[in-house]
């Protein structure tokens, strides 16, 4: 992930890509998998999204 302000209005976006990390939360909201997600945006790569649902599990589970 990365996040620099003249990108996307300084959202978290996947890597080498325009594609705000929030849209994979979105998506997965809606019912998506991650294989659709994936075939939706090109760009990102499933180690991204394996990296950023790891992430999330982690700080779930460190509260």
């Amino acid at each position: 992930m990365e996040r620099q302000p003249d990108k996307v209005s300084g959202v978290w976006v996947f890597r080498g890509t325009r594609v705000p990390v929030s849209a994979l939360f979105e998506n997965l909201r809606d019912g998506a998998t991650v294989d659709e997600f994936l075939e939706w945006f090109p760009g990102v790569q499933r180690s991204q999204v394996t990296a950023v649902l790891e992430y999330e599990l982690q700080s779930l589970v460190a509260v």
